[in-house]
């Protein structure tokens, strides 16, 4: 019990040390930092972010939101570059060094080169008097008081607040850029959230021969029989061009039968539901899932020009990964 209870009082104190190391983040949003956008934005090539241990995992995450924010980058491997890797290294690129000393041997062996071939510098350190700050173009402090470790050696506060910054300068690119939804989903086809932002009713919808429908002086024999042959639970009643009328849905049949109602000899347009909800096929599908949650409905036809032209089923959407 005293193991656990000593372990909740730790992880609280971790937790409000690298709160403490955030909140002075702000103040820090200087010149330097507009600078540095400024020197992103003009790039004519890519950013490459590098860093040396746990500021090189932390960097190769600061590359990986710029690049799905519209910001070209990815990361490079200081001690890798210094064997071959400086190859991708171009003029017209942008380098973001990452190092909360200042000094890391790796990161500072490949600067000779980096300034030959005249490529902006942006460093993120925790030392303005390093080095490695004072060969940058541009430098954002990142420094903190204390590591939350209480050893004061594992980088935690640290590398929190590099991970802050980066994201910091990531998204105030985006923002300029006037990156839009649909351009991360571009980034992201693969995702739920692409899919969510790229995939239209058109893209899921059952047409032609696989849309259920009658005419209006169908009985309730042929509408059943057509509700049954399409498994969609429901049949669109239509004209002969194909103008959507109404809908009939096994939901309608129950409640005819609760109420007691005369179904032989009645043709399906006196039984039918005109105020149907629809959907138009240019529609995102995640606009019809969202009609169908708020209507507490599973199908809906697909109209345009008040034509039926598909149907549009929550299996659908479950099996294109859009719930």
């Amino acid at each position: 019990m005293h193991a656990a209870k000593d372990m909740k009082a730790l992880a609280r104190a971790v937790i409000t040390a690298e709160i403490s190391a955030l909140e002075s983040l702000p103040e820090r949003i200087d010149d330097q930092f507009v600078g540095a956008c400024e020197t992103i934005l003009n790039c004519r090539g890519r950013v490459i972010v590098t860093g040396m241990g746990k500021s090189g995992h932390i960097g190769s995450k600061i590359a990986a939101t710029l690049a799905s924010t519209g910001t070209p980058a990815f990361f490079v491997h200081p001690g890798e570059a210094s064997h071959g890797d400086l190859g991708m290294i171009v003029d017209g690129d942008v380098i973001i060094a990452l190092s909360n000393s200042g000094t890391s041997e790796e990161i500072l062996a490949i600067m000779p080169v980096v300034r030959r071939l005249k490529i902006k510098l942006i460093a993120m350190t925790g030392n303005p008097e390093s080095e490695l700050a004072q060969l940058a173009d541009f430098h954002i402090y990142t420094g903190v008081d204390q590591e939350a470790c209480p050893l004061g050696l594992a980088p935690t506060s640290s590398t929190t607040a590099t991970l802050v910054m980066g994201d910091a300068l990531a998204i105030a690119l985006l923002e300029v850029r006037g990156f839009t939804a649909d351009d991360f989903a571009r980034s992201h086809p693969g995702g739920r959230l692409g899919k969510r932002l790229l995939v239209h009713v058109r893209d899921l919808m059952h047409t032609q021969g696989q849309i259920p429908r009658v005419l209006p002086e169908a009985d309730i024999r042929e509408t059943i029989l057509e509700m049954t042959r399409h498994g969609f639970g429901m049949t669109a009643i239509v004209d002969a061009s194909e103008y959507l009328l109404g809908v009939f849905t096994d939901g309608d049949l129950r409640r005819s039968f609760d109420h007691g109602r005369d179904l032989q000899g009645r043709p399906i347009a006196e039984l039918m539901t005109t105020s149907s909800h629809t959907i138009a096929p240019d529609e995102l599908a995640v606009t019809a899932l969202n009609l169908m949650q708020e209507h507490s409905i599973t199908v809906l036809p697909v109209v345009q020009a008040g034509q039926i032209v598909g149907i549009i089923h929550m299996h659908d959407l479950l099996r294109a990964g859009i719930v």
